[in-house]
Protein backbone atom coordinates (compact mmCIF):
# COMPACT_ATOMS: atom_id res chain seq x y z
CA UNK A 1 0.00 0.00 0.00
CA UNK A 2 1.55 3.33 -1.08
CA UNK A 3 0.17 6.43 0.90
CA UNK A 4 0.54 9.96 0.72
CA UNK A 5 0.21 12.03 3.69
CA UNK A 6 -0.31 15.96 3.21
CA UNK A 7 0.08 18.11 5.89
CA UNK A 8 -0.01 21.93 6.99
CA UNK A 9 3.41 22.25 7.99
CA UNK A 10 6.01 20.24 9.73
CA UNK A 11 7.35 22.95 12.86
CA UNK A 12 7.41 21.32 15.91
CA UNK A 13 3.73 20.61 17.05
CA UNK A 14 2.00 17.59 18.36
CA UNK A 15 0.48 16.76 14.94
CA UNK A 16 3.77 17.08 13.14
CA UNK A 17 5.49 15.13 15.74
CA UNK A 18 2.66 12.30 15.98
CA UNK A 19 2.99 11.89 11.98
CA UNK A 20 6.88 11.15 12.37
CA UNK A 21 6.23 8.96 15.07
CA UNK A 22 3.17 7.16 13.21
CA UNK A 23 5.09 6.48 10.42
CA UNK A 24 7.43 4.85 12.09
CA UNK A 25 5.14 2.63 12.59
CA UNK A 26 2.31 2.48 9.55
CA UNK A 27 3.39 -0.99 7.43
CA UNK A 28 2.97 1.11 4.03
CA UNK A 29 4.88 3.14 1.97
CA UNK A 30 4.36 6.78 2.81
CA UNK A 31 5.43 9.60 1.43
CA UNK A 32 4.99 13.51 2.75
CA UNK A 33 3.68 16.56 1.11
CA UNK A 34 4.06 19.39 3.71
CA UNK A 35 2.40 22.83 2.41
CA UNK A 36 4.70 25.41 4.31
CA UNK A 37 7.09 25.40 7.29
CA UNK A 38 9.43 22.45 6.02
CA UNK A 39 10.92 22.71 9.88
CA UNK A 40 12.61 20.18 11.94
CA UNK A 41 9.95 17.33 12.10
CA UNK A 42 10.77 17.60 8.34
CA UNK A 43 14.42 17.30 8.89
CA UNK A 44 13.61 14.02 11.30
CA UNK A 45 11.14 12.49 8.51
CA UNK A 46 13.85 12.50 5.98
CA UNK A 47 16.00 11.15 8.32
CA UNK A 48 13.73 8.63 9.10
CA UNK A 49 14.14 7.54 5.44
CA UNK A 50 10.88 9.18 4.48
CA UNK A 51 10.56 11.38 1.72
CA UNK A 52 9.39 14.91 1.76
CA UNK A 53 8.18 17.54 -0.54
CA UNK A 54 8.08 20.89 0.29
CA UNK A 55 4.85 22.66 -1.90
CA UNK A 56 5.93 26.09 -0.69
CA UNK A 57 2.47 27.24 -0.43
CA UNK A 58 2.74 30.92 0.61
CA UNK A 59 -0.65 31.23 2.53
CA UNK A 60 -4.13 30.16 2.77
CA UNK A 61 -5.35 31.75 -0.30
CA UNK A 62 -2.82 30.49 -2.70
CA UNK A 63 -5.16 28.88 -5.12
CA UNK A 64 -1.99 27.83 -7.43
CA UNK A 65 -0.98 25.37 -4.65
CA UNK A 66 -3.78 22.87 -5.65
CA UNK A 67 -2.90 22.20 -9.17
CA UNK A 68 0.76 21.70 -8.00
CA UNK A 69 -0.62 19.30 -5.51
CA UNK A 70 -3.04 17.71 -8.01
CA UNK A 71 -0.20 16.74 -10.11
CA UNK A 72 2.03 15.16 -7.23
CA UNK A 73 -0.62 13.23 -6.05
CA UNK A 74 -1.58 11.96 -9.75
CA UNK A 75 2.56 11.20 -10.36
CA UNK A 76 3.08 9.40 -7.31
CA UNK A 77 0.67 5.87 -7.90
CA UNK A 78 -0.55 6.60 -4.54
CA UNK A 79 -3.47 3.85 -3.26
CA UNK A 80 -4.68 6.67 -0.86
CA UNK A 81 -4.12 10.22 0.45
CA UNK A 82 -3.94 11.20 4.56
CA UNK A 83 -4.52 14.74 5.65
CA UNK A 84 -3.64 16.28 8.65
CA UNK A 85 -4.36 19.87 9.85
CA UNK A 86 -6.87 22.37 8.39
CA UNK A 87 -5.44 23.61 5.40
CA UNK A 88 -3.85 20.60 4.05
CA UNK A 89 -7.48 18.84 4.70
CA UNK A 90 -9.18 21.37 2.36
CA UNK A 91 -6.58 21.15 -0.26
CA UNK A 92 -5.45 17.66 0.42
CA UNK A 93 -8.79 15.98 0.19
CA UNK A 94 -9.53 18.22 -3.13
CA UNK A 95 -6.24 17.66 -4.74
CA UNK A 96 -7.03 13.45 -4.39
CA UNK A 97 -10.13 13.80 -5.68
CA UNK A 98 -9.18 15.82 -8.90
CA UNK A 99 -6.29 13.31 -8.93
CA UNK A 100 -8.68 10.05 -9.08
CA UNK A 101 -7.89 8.91 -5.69
CA UNK A 102 -10.53 8.08 -3.79
CA UNK A 103 -9.61 6.43 -0.31
CA UNK A 104 -9.21 9.90 1.45
CA UNK A 105 -8.85 9.66 5.22
CA UNK A 106 -8.12 12.83 7.59
CA UNK A 107 -7.39 12.93 10.96
CA UNK A 108 -8.74 15.72 12.94
CA UNK A 109 -5.94 16.58 15.66
CA UNK A 110 -7.04 20.34 16.46
CA UNK A 111 -10.88 20.62 17.03
CA UNK A 112 -11.93 22.13 20.42
CA UNK A 113 -15.31 23.22 21.57
CA UNK A 114 -14.22 27.25 20.43
CA UNK A 115 -11.60 26.98 18.06
CA UNK A 116 -9.86 25.03 15.87
CA UNK A 117 -5.40 25.43 16.01
CA UNK A 118 -5.57 28.45 16.98
CA UNK A 119 -8.56 29.79 14.69
CA UNK A 120 -12.67 30.59 16.33
CA UNK A 121 -14.80 28.29 15.38
CA UNK A 122 -16.93 30.47 13.03
CA UNK A 123 -19.82 29.79 11.22
CA UNK A 124 -17.51 30.72 8.29
CA UNK A 125 -15.09 27.76 8.93
CA UNK A 126 -17.16 25.58 10.17
CA UNK A 127 -18.98 25.34 6.54
CA UNK A 128 -15.61 25.49 4.44
CA UNK A 129 -15.05 22.20 7.04
CA UNK A 130 -17.86 20.83 6.20
CA UNK A 131 -17.42 21.43 2.33
CA UNK A 132 -13.98 19.85 2.43
CA UNK A 133 -15.12 16.63 4.55
CA UNK A 134 -17.81 15.20 2.23
CA UNK A 135 -15.07 15.19 -0.02
CA UNK A 136 -12.79 12.73 2.17
CA UNK A 137 -13.44 9.14 3.02
CA UNK A 138 -13.26 8.68 6.58
CA UNK A 139 -12.36 11.25 9.27
CA UNK A 140 -10.45 10.12 12.12
CA UNK A 141 -10.80 11.57 15.60
CA UNK A 142 -7.90 11.25 17.73
CA UNK A 143 -10.48 10.87 20.64
CA UNK A 144 -14.29 9.87 21.18
CA UNK A 145 -14.13 13.64 22.49
CA UNK A 146 -13.32 15.14 19.05
CA UNK A 147 -15.65 12.35 17.36
CA UNK A 148 -18.09 13.85 19.57
CA UNK A 149 -17.25 17.27 18.08
CA UNK A 150 -17.65 16.28 14.98
CA UNK A 151 -21.15 15.07 15.34
CA UNK A 152 -22.62 17.87 16.89
CA UNK A 153 -20.81 19.75 13.72
CA UNK A 154 -22.54 17.61 11.24
CA UNK A 155 -20.33 14.68 10.32
CA UNK A 156 -22.32 11.81 9.61
CA UNK A 157 -21.09 8.89 12.60
CA UNK A 158 -21.10 6.86 9.45
CA UNK A 159 -17.71 8.78 8.52
CA UNK A 160 -15.83 9.11 11.63
CA UNK A 161 -13.93 6.64 13.22
CA UNK A 162 -11.53 7.47 16.82
CA UNK A 163 -8.00 6.38 16.15
CA UNK A 164 -6.19 7.92 19.19
CA UNK A 165 -2.83 9.56 19.32
CA UNK A 166 0.01 7.35 20.30
CA UNK A 167 3.39 7.55 22.26
CA UNK A 168 6.21 5.67 22.73
CA UNK A 169 5.95 3.81 25.58
CA UNK A 170 10.06 2.72 25.73
CA UNK A 171 11.31 5.66 25.12
CA UNK A 172 9.53 7.58 28.12
CA UNK A 173 10.37 5.10 30.42
CA UNK A 174 11.46 6.23 34.16
CA UNK A 175 15.64 5.68 33.91
CA UNK A 176 17.32 7.50 36.92
CA UNK A 177 20.84 7.67 35.22
CA UNK A 178 19.03 9.72 32.71
CA UNK A 179 16.75 11.81 34.90
CA UNK A 180 20.17 12.90 37.17
CA UNK A 181 22.20 13.41 34.11
CA UNK A 182 19.47 15.45 32.20
CA UNK A 183 19.12 17.80 35.62
CA UNK A 184 22.86 17.96 36.20
CA UNK A 185 22.68 19.09 32.25
CA UNK A 186 20.02 21.95 33.12
CA UNK A 187 21.28 23.24 36.57
CA UNK A 188 18.47 21.89 38.50
CA UNK A 189 20.11 20.67 41.54
CA UNK A 190 18.51 16.90 42.36
CA UNK A 191 16.33 17.59 45.36
CA UNK A 192 14.42 20.30 43.58
CA UNK A 193 10.59 19.59 42.88
CA UNK A 194 10.52 20.02 39.27
CA UNK A 195 6.90 21.50 37.68
CA UNK A 196 7.00 20.48 34.13
CA UNK A 197 4.98 21.81 31.22
CA UNK A 198 5.09 20.79 27.74
CA UNK A 199 3.92 22.40 24.44
CA UNK A 200 3.54 25.71 22.36
CA UNK A 201 3.88 28.61 24.17
CA UNK A 202 0.76 30.42 23.18
CA UNK A 203 -2.36 31.97 25.01
CA UNK A 204 -4.31 29.04 25.17
CA UNK A 205 -1.75 26.67 26.84
CA UNK A 206 -2.10 29.07 30.22
CA UNK A 207 1.17 28.52 30.73
CA UNK A 208 1.26 31.73 32.82
CA UNK A 209 -0.93 30.36 35.18
CA UNK A 210 2.12 27.59 36.26
CA UNK A 211 4.26 31.08 36.49
CA UNK A 212 1.71 32.32 39.05
CA UNK A 213 1.19 29.26 40.84
CA UNK A 214 5.13 28.77 41.27
CA UNK A 215 5.37 32.02 43.15
CA UNK A 216 2.84 30.33 45.74
CA UNK A 217 5.05 27.45 46.07
CA UNK A 218 8.50 27.48 48.52
CA UNK A 219 11.83 28.05 47.08
CA UNK A 220 12.94 24.40 46.07
CA UNK A 221 10.28 24.62 43.80
CA UNK A 222 11.25 24.94 39.59
CA UNK A 223 9.29 25.60 36.71
CA UNK A 224 10.57 23.56 33.28
CA UNK A 225 8.38 24.69 29.69
CA UNK A 226 9.21 22.43 27.21
CA UNK A 227 8.22 23.95 24.33
CA UNK A 228 8.83 27.15 21.95
CA UNK A 229 5.81 29.92 20.54
CA UNK A 230 5.45 33.62 20.15
CA UNK A 231 4.02 33.86 24.28
CA UNK A 232 7.94 33.26 25.39
CA UNK A 233 8.68 36.80 25.81
CA UNK A 234 5.11 37.33 27.97
CA UNK A 235 6.06 34.22 30.15
CA UNK A 236 9.65 35.76 31.01
CA UNK A 237 7.82 38.83 31.90
CA UNK A 238 4.89 37.01 34.23
CA UNK A 239 8.42 35.23 35.85
CA UNK A 240 9.94 38.25 36.27
CA UNK A 241 6.98 40.20 37.63
CA UNK A 242 6.11 37.42 39.84
CA UNK A 243 9.87 37.48 41.50
CA UNK A 244 10.21 33.77 40.19
CA UNK A 245 12.21 34.48 37.15
CA UNK A 246 15.49 32.76 38.58
CA UNK A 247 13.17 29.68 39.01
CA UNK A 248 11.61 29.20 35.87
CA UNK A 249 13.71 27.53 32.69
CA UNK A 250 12.63 27.98 29.00
CA UNK A 251 14.00 24.90 27.01
CA UNK A 252 12.63 25.55 23.37
CA UNK A 253 11.20 23.46 20.76
CA UNK A 254 12.43 19.77 21.33
CA UNK A 255 11.68 18.05 17.92
CA UNK A 256 12.38 14.45 19.34
CA UNK A 257 15.22 13.66 17.65
CA UNK A 258 17.06 10.87 18.08
CA UNK A 259 19.27 10.05 21.43
CA UNK A 260 22.44 11.21 20.94
CA UNK A 261 21.28 14.56 19.23
CA UNK A 262 22.42 17.84 20.53
CA UNK A 263 20.65 19.02 23.68
CA UNK A 264 18.11 16.46 26.22
CA UNK A 265 15.28 15.10 24.38
CA UNK A 266 11.69 15.29 25.56
CA UNK A 267 12.05 11.69 27.13
CA UNK A 268 14.89 13.00 29.36
CA UNK A 269 13.38 16.40 29.97
CA UNK A 270 10.32 14.07 31.07
CA UNK A 271 12.40 12.28 33.40
CA UNK A 272 13.34 15.22 35.19
CA UNK A 273 10.22 16.44 36.11
CA UNK A 274 8.05 15.56 39.38
CA UNK A 275 5.06 16.45 38.29
CA UNK A 276 3.66 17.01 35.06
CA UNK A 277 1.19 20.20 34.88
CA UNK A 278 -1.16 20.96 31.85
CA UNK A 279 -3.34 24.44 32.42
CA UNK A 280 -5.13 24.73 28.85
CA UNK A 281 -8.54 24.43 29.34
CA UNK A 282 -9.16 23.07 26.00
CA UNK A 283 -7.75 20.28 24.48
CA UNK A 284 -8.41 17.61 21.83
CA UNK A 285 -6.22 14.82 23.16
CA UNK A 286 -4.05 15.98 25.87
CA UNK A 287 -0.64 14.31 24.65
CA UNK A 288 1.72 16.18 27.21
CA UNK A 289 -0.20 14.40 30.13
CA UNK A 290 -0.19 11.16 28.68
CA UNK A 291 3.81 11.33 27.79
CA UNK A 292 3.89 12.28 31.76
CA UNK A 293 2.20 9.23 32.81
CA UNK A 294 4.31 6.79 30.89
CA UNK A 295 7.21 8.29 32.74
CA UNK A 296 5.34 7.33 35.53
CA UNK A 297 4.62 10.97 36.77
CA UNK A 298 2.06 12.40 38.28
CA UNK A 299 -0.51 14.97 36.20
CA UNK A 300 -2.36 17.90 36.96
CA UNK A 301 -4.78 19.00 34.39
CA UNK A 302 -7.04 21.35 33.20
CA UNK A 303 -8.51 19.20 30.20
CA UNK A 304 -7.54 15.98 28.98
CA UNK A 305 -9.65 13.75 26.33
CA UNK A 306 -7.01 11.18 26.43
CA UNK A 307 -7.89 10.46 30.26
CA UNK A 308 -11.58 11.71 30.59
CA UNK A 309 -12.41 9.00 28.06
CA UNK A 310 -10.99 6.20 30.51
CA UNK A 311 -12.35 4.91 33.85
CA UNK A 312 -10.30 6.86 36.51
CA UNK A 313 -8.62 3.69 37.58
CA UNK A 314 -5.99 3.56 34.52
CA UNK A 315 -4.34 6.60 35.53
CA UNK A 316 -4.94 7.22 39.52
CA UNK A 317 -2.03 9.33 39.65
CA UNK A 318 -3.72 11.61 37.24
CA UNK A 319 -6.03 14.86 38.49
CA UNK A 320 -8.32 17.07 37.16
CA UNK A 321 -7.90 20.52 38.25
CA UNK A 322 -10.71 23.50 36.89
CA UNK A 323 -9.51 27.25 38.16
CA UNK A 324 -6.24 29.04 37.91
CA UNK A 325 -3.13 29.93 39.97
CA UNK A 326 -4.61 29.14 42.97
CA UNK A 327 -6.14 25.92 42.44
CA UNK A 328 -2.86 24.73 40.48
CA UNK A 329 -0.81 26.09 43.24
CA UNK A 330 -2.74 23.96 45.83
CA UNK A 331 -2.55 20.95 44.08
CA UNK A 332 1.13 21.17 43.07
CA UNK A 333 1.90 21.61 46.74
CA UNK A 334 -0.31 18.83 47.27
CA UNK A 335 1.45 16.36 45.62
CA UNK A 336 4.75 17.96 46.54
CA UNK A 337 3.87 16.77 50.12
CA UNK A 338 2.99 13.34 49.18
CA UNK A 339 6.48 12.99 47.98
CA UNK A 340 8.27 10.67 45.11
CA UNK A 341 5.71 7.96 44.25
CA UNK A 342 6.77 4.85 41.84
CA UNK A 343 7.55 5.92 38.43
CA UNK A 344 5.57 3.13 36.31
CA UNK A 345 3.56 3.83 33.45
CA UNK A 346 -0.62 3.45 34.07
CA UNK A 347 -2.78 1.24 32.44
CA UNK A 348 -3.96 4.42 30.98
CA UNK A 349 -0.13 5.28 29.49
CA UNK A 350 -0.24 1.62 27.84
CA UNK A 351 -3.72 2.02 26.08
CA UNK A 352 -2.00 4.40 23.97
CA UNK A 353 0.77 2.67 22.92
CA UNK A 354 1.72 3.50 18.93
CA UNK A 355 2.03 0.03 18.06
CA UNK A 356 -2.06 -0.34 18.50
CA UNK A 357 -2.76 3.33 16.99
CA UNK A 358 -0.78 1.98 13.75
CA UNK A 359 -2.73 -0.99 13.98
CA UNK A 360 -5.92 0.95 14.27
CA UNK A 361 -5.04 3.36 11.23
CA UNK A 362 -3.94 0.45 9.15
CA UNK A 363 -7.61 -0.65 9.37
CA UNK A 364 -8.98 2.46 8.54
CA UNK A 365 -7.37 2.27 5.58
CA UNK A 366 -7.90 -1.35 4.92
CA UNK A 367 -12.25 -0.26 4.81
CA UNK A 368 -11.49 3.16 3.16
CA UNK A 369 -9.64 0.96 0.47
CA UNK A 370 -12.25 -1.65 0.03
CA UNK A 371 -15.35 0.88 -0.08
CA UNK A 372 -14.08 2.49 -2.85
CA UNK A 373 -12.97 -0.36 -4.87
CA UNK A 374 -16.17 -1.98 -5.05
CA UNK A 375 -18.26 1.45 -4.87
CA UNK A 376 -18.40 3.60 -8.47
CA UNK A 377 -17.29 6.97 -8.77
CA UNK A 378 -19.92 9.80 -7.25
CA UNK A 379 -20.58 12.39 -9.88
CA UNK A 380 -19.67 15.71 -10.26
CA UNK A 381 -16.17 14.54 -9.24
CA UNK A 382 -13.54 14.36 -11.50
CA UNK A 383 -12.15 10.65 -11.56
CA UNK A 384 -9.14 11.17 -13.25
Amino acid sequence: MKVLHVITGLGVGGAEQQLRLLLRHLPARCEVVTLTNPGPVAEGLRADGVPVVHLGMTGNRDLSALPRLTGLVRAGGYDLVHTHLYRACLYGRLAARLAGVRAVVATEHSLGETQMEGRPLTAGVRALYLTGERLGSTTVAVSPTVAARLRRWGVPASRIEVVPNGIDLARFRFDPVRRHRTRRRLGLPDDAFVVGGIGRLTPGKRFDVLVRALARLPGDCRLLLVGGGPDEHVLRREAREAGVADRVLLTGERPGLPDGSPGPDLPSLVCAMDVLASPSPEEAFGLAAVEGLASGLPVLYASCPALEDLPPHTAPAARRVPGGAEEFGRALAEVRAAGPGPRTAPEAARHYCITRSAARLMDVYATALARHSLSPAPQGVSSA
